[in-house]
């Protein structure tokens, strides 16, 4: 992608006729939100050559004359957050995964939404956003032009979302990413059950837990599954269960429950 500065989006007036549906290039953007991602995205907006002012505190307003404004904080506090800014930028936009576009209206600016589909834990660089995918919206066309050229010109592969998925969509990215911690912290629950140090469960697991994941994403959960469900072995599974039962009951209600999901997916293998 050829990086070269270009004019931004010029204001426009009544006469102008239809936005363009296009990127013009680097902005100058200002990143709400001092937290993971609002930090992240000025790094790898900085990066790129962006005019990036940020991250500013959740309820600070650009110091500086800016052409888009994003907003890097939590779901509830979009609406006070862009209010902060009205007045301030052509377009603003949020990076929240569920919450629809018209919660950034009290800013009295054209909408937009840039959902990086990455987990950041603090202090990444701008490689993290690489290959990454990115849900964007945007209230007109360009607003959409300008969500999905920020997430190219960030190296990620932009895909639309329509308000009405976006809690669905949101929910997919929580059971990949959140709820797979969830699952490890379970495992280490049972390991130690075992008599594993915690550490060490961790390093014996992940090897396990990566090979597992790059399984499922070349060839998809049915061919990826292995294990007793996969085999049809119920009677180690039941003996898994009682073992819980006996070391670690807080595990039960969660194994049960992805035990008969298992079995589910495991019936689409057979049919394979």
């Amino acid at each position: 992608m050829d990086h070269t500065p270009q004019t931004p989006l010029p204001e426009r007036t009544a006469d102008d006729g239809p936005e363009p549906d296009r990127f013009s290039g680097p902005s100058r953007i200002a990143v709400v939100g001092r937290g993971r991602l609002g930090s992240a995205l000025c790094l790898a907006l900085a990066a790129s050559g962006t005019q990036v002012q940020g991250p500013l505190a959740r309820l600070e307003r650009p110091a500086d004359p800016v052409d888009a404004v994003l907003l890097c904080v939590p779901d509830a506090e979009i609406p006070a957050a862009a209010d902060a800014v009205a007045g301030t930028a052509r377009f603003v936009g949020h990076t929240s995964g569920a919450t629809p576009l018209e919660a950034v209206a009290p800013a009295g600016a054209i909408a937009f939404g840039l959902h990086p589909l990455q987990t950041f834990a603090g202090g990444e660089g701008p490689r993290r956003f690489r290959d990454a995918g990115c849900a964007v919206a945007g209230e007109t066309g360009a607003a959409l032009a300008l969500a999905s050229g920020l997430a190219e010109w960030l190296g990620m592969r932009p895909f639309p979302i329509a308000d009405a998925d976006r809690a669905a969509y949101h929910a997919a990215a929580s059971i990949a990413s959140n709820f797979l911690v969830t699952l490890q912290a379970a495992a280490e629950d049972a390991a130690a059950a075992a008599g594993l140090e915690r550490a060490e469960a961790r390093g014996l697991l992940a090897p396990l837990v990566r090979a597992t994941v790059d399984n499922w994403a070349a060839q998809g959960p049915e061919r990826a599954l292995t294990g007793p469900a996969a085999r049809g072995d119920e009677a180690t599974v039941q003996r898994q269960r009682q073992a819980l039962e006996e070391r670690a009951p807080h595990l039960l209600e969660l194994f049960d429950a992805l035990a008969e999901h298992t079995r589910s997916v495991a019936g689409l293998r057979a049919l394979l």
